[in-house]
């Protein structure tokens, strides 16, 4: 459905909250107006390469850097004994447990290297290809050691990733409803099922994927000035100031962070990278500006990655389909370090396994793991999208286990929109929501019954292409997070987010925000927010962030919070600015604070028509010549939010995939979304959205995943190996929305950012799966290339003859052949 922009000719009093405005932000961007961080250039820059190891594990037992600093323009070559005492540490904020094993994590390593990529030393040069050139030269000598890769065989700590830590075990985590008083016994309710009920046992395989944001990673910092300035391609400015000035020993008052236009980020930019603490130490080592901007291979094989979990499901059930109880037990693969955010990520999905559902009994548990890759950190949905292909599949196979529509079961089971406000069997309480509306809607413009009745005809003929129909219903929390939850599980800093409103003396306005946008489109969003709330022209407002001496305050940009929270504190600050205006209109118009109404940016008093604006009274603010007594000039304000609870977004997505049975082939035939996201201050906005993280969850399910080989070297290290989709990969979405606005939050937003890659990867492979199942197979690991469904295909019986959707298929066997599971998880497939 496409989203047309509102008449701009329109009459002013329309609400702004709600119109599809064309962003501020693209006239710069679309036109080349803007400033990525490569872009900055200072005087007397000086560029860096990094060298890093070519090996996943070994010791670095000498460096010889003297060719590469006599080579041309070479000002420094720099090696981890260099900067051992200035380079500081990459931390990690979220310990889950007291007993995590956290390896140090050196920006640039001294003497051990523990996965392909890692640092161990930077040429500084005049330019940036003397740079990389010089950095060819230097001389590293290695002693390679055993990797571990694969994380099952991680877990036996017969190799070890860090040996001094004399275990591959970092954090053992575990939520019980039986235990936290919200469940039964989940055990319980899983035995009884095998003697009365139905019992499905599956393991899935969560692939490791690149974050593979159109902007690479970079960083400019210049030490001449009063303070150490660093530009960088980031999403988490305030977070990284004080990281830099945690671990290096400089005051955070000397220290100003820039994220300038920032292109896409989707996670990756979540983090405080080894080139950012090493930019930063040279800088401050030479006393020059220095720039680093990553390769795309470097990006992706030293950028954090993502997901890489192996799930074990237990769902029970009566035998008319109703739940009774699910376990999950996960393996996640860290990586070689623990990431800043990086150990709690699989925790993310302890409250969302159990999703729409009601579960009487439930139990979570997460073992993560260190091995010898690059390490793992939040990826767009960061745990949530994990939770929802575990239990969307789990869905589809308990109706196929029954005979049941997996619709119909869905419905049974989940959550009624008169049951709202529901506390789940993990402990969240889901505020609003309607599972029915969004459903039906989405049906409709599905036509499932008309690609049912299709399907059928196409079994009932052995069609060599079938069509498979997969549904995804799905919720997710939004807003990290109220900072007593995060405080309760260890999280190392709170989820507030800040505000700033400045009403100048011309009536316009600054808004100065700490949330810090890479592409989602603020500047317009929250104009629109300010224009409303203040009564101004929307073209009036003007937006600043990203810049830690302007926005001194603030949180950052991640975990769709940027609305829900940062939102909210405007509302409050704006709130503020009314209040202040209120005290000087009453004064200025004789009357009292009481008999005024506020409406459309304009103070009047009830029953005449006297007022004045908002704008009038800002200047007389400003010009101070009529105050009341004890009333400071200026009606700027500052507030600061911290969310009461998480908000919960849902929706239906359902898909139609064709597959070739002869040849593994799939093919897209349809897609439908509708999603509850409360409140929409943009809807063309929202739609960009929906549409750039549908694309993202669909690539998952056919296309994307990094791969090593048996020693440890990435082989998916480039676009030729990595496969991203394009526009002629995809089809045109069928979109749509229903509205059930949240309670907890004064806008009733819920947050859009995820939603289409949480739900879309489920509803793919659902697809595929369901088009398969009479032919013996209930599982094609992902990525379902051709190759993969092929073999799927083969070896769970291409010779049975075609049968009904609803006959129930055997329960999943994690050494069945017919799994397709990868021969080695580490291996090249």
């Amino acid at each position: 459905m496409t989203i047309t922009e509102d008449n701009p000719t329109a009459e002013s009093s329309q609400a702004e909250v709600g119109r599809a405005r064309r962003r501020k932000e693209d006239q710069r961007l679309i036109t080349g107006r803007t400033r990525w961080t490569d872009n900055v250039t200072l005087p007397g820059m000086l560029h860096i390469a990094m060298v890093r190891s070519p090996f996943a594990h070994a010791r670095v037992t000498a460096i010889n850097t003297n060719e590469a600093k006599a080579a041309r323009n070479v000002v420094a070559v720099l090696t981890g004994a260099d900067l051992k005492d200035v380079q500081g540490a990459n931390a990690n904020a979220w310990p889950i447990s007291a007993d995590q094993v956290t390896p140090t994590h050196l920006p640039m390593v001294v003497d051990h290297v523990a996965c392909a990529g890692e640092i161990v030393a930077c040429v500084v040069a005049r330019s940036a290809a003397e740079a990389r050139d010089a950095a060819e030269l230097v001389d590293v000598d290695y002693e390679e050691l055993p990797a571990v890769l694969d994380m099952k065989e991680a877990l036996k700590d017969e190799v070890l990733a860090h040996p001094d830590l004399g275990t591959n075990k970092s954090a053992f985590w575990q939520l019980d409803s039986k235990e936290g008083g919200t469940g039964d016994d989940v055990d319980a309710a899983i035995e009884a099922a095998r003697t009365d009920g139905v019992v499905i046992e599956r393991e899935y395989r969560q692939q490791r994927l690149i974050p593979a944001f159109m902007e690479p990673r970079s960083v400019v910092v210049d030490p001449t000035g009063e303070q150490i300035t660093m530009w960088s391609a980031t999403q988490i400015p305030h977070i990284l100031r004080f990281l830099l000035a945690a671990t290096t020993g400089v005051s955070e008052s000397k220290i100003r962070v820039i994220a300038p236009d920032v292109g896409g980020g989707f996670g990756g930019k979540l983090q405080t990278t080894p080139e950012e603490f090493i930019a930063f130490a040279a800088a401050r080592q030479l006393g020059k500006p220095v720039k680093y901007t990553e390769t795309r291979s470097e990006s992706l094989l030293s950028g954090h990655h993502g997901r890489d979990q192996w799930q074990k499901l237990t769902l029970s059930a009566t035998k008319d389909g109703t739940v009774t109880g699910l376990k999950v037990e996960l393996l996640a693969d860290l990586g070689a370090y623990v990431a800043l955010v990086g150990g709690g990520v699989p925790v993310l999905g302890a409250w969302m396994f159990n999703s729409i559902y009601k579960f009487p009994a439930y139990r979570f548990n997460v073992q993560t793991i260190l091995t010898n890759k690059t390490w793992v950190d939040a990826y767009r949905g960061a745990g949530r999208p994990e939770a929802t292909f575990g239990i969307e599949r789990m869905m589809d196979e308990l109706a196929a286990e029954l005979g049941l529509d997996p619709l119909e079961l869905r419905e049974k089971n989940w959550i009624k929109h008169e049951e709202f406000p529901f506390t789940t069997v993990a402990g969240m309480t889901y505020d609003s929501g309607n599972y029915e509306a969004a459903t039906a809607r989405a049906r409709e413009l599905f036509d499932y019954e008309g690609l049912r009745a299709e399907q059928q005809r196409r079994r009932a003929s052995n069609d060599p292409v079938q069509l498979g129909i997969g549904v995804s219903t799905f919720t997710e929390m939004c807003g990290l997070a109220p900072s007593r939850v995060l405080g309760s599980l260890s999280y190392g800093a709170g989820g507030w987010e800040h505000a700033n409103i400045r009403m100048l003396p011309t009536g316009k306005v600054e808004v100065v925000t700490g949330t810090s946008p890479h592409g989602q489109g603020h500047e317009t969003a929250w104009s629109q927010i300010v224009a409303d709330r203040l009564g101004v022209p929307f073209e009036d407002v003007e937006v600043l962030h990203g810049d830690t001496q302007i926005s001194h305050k603030g949180l950052d940009t991640y975990g769709s919070r940027s609305l829900v929270v940062g939102g909210e504190a405007l509302v409050l600050a704006a709130d503020k600015v009314i209040e202040k205006a209120k005290v000087v209109a009453a004064h200025l118009l004789e009357a009292s604070a009481d008999d005024l109404e506020f409406t459309g940016g304009r103070f009047g008093v009830k029953g005449t028509d006297q007022g004045l604006g908002i704008a009038e009274i800002a200047l007389a603010s400003f010009a101070a010549h009529n105050l009341p007594d004890g009333v400071e000039p200026g009606l700027d304000s500052d507030a600061t939010y911290d969310p009461v609870s998480f908000s919960f977004p849902h929706g239906t997505h359902l898909c139609a995939m064709e597959v070739d049975t002869e040849t593994g082939a799939t093919k897209m035939r349809s897609y439908v979304c509708v999603d509850d996201i409360g409140v929409v201050v943009n809807p063309l906005i929202a739609e960009g959205q929906v549409h750039g993280g549908l694309v993202q969850g669909i690539a998952q399910a056919l296309w994307e995943g990094a791969e090593y080989d048996e020693n440890g070297t990435l082989v998916t290290g480039s676009f030729v190996d990595y496969t991203l989709p394009t526009a002629a990969d995809t089809i045109s979405f069928v979109t749509d929305r229903t509205e059930s606005p949240s309670t907890t939050n004064t806008l009733g937003t819920k947050g859009v950012g995820e939603a289409g890659t949480i739900a879309s990867t489920p509803a793919v492979v659902n697809a595929i799966v369901d088009a398969l199942r009479p032919m013996g197979v209930h599982d094609v690991p992902m990525p379902c290339t051709p190759e993969r469904v092929w073999r799927a295909i083969q070896s769970g019986g291409s010779t049975r003859q075609v049968e009904s959707s609803g006959d129930a298929q055997p329960h999943f066997d994690p050494a069945a052949p017919n799994q397709d599971t990868p021969e080695t998880e580490g291996g090249a497939q």
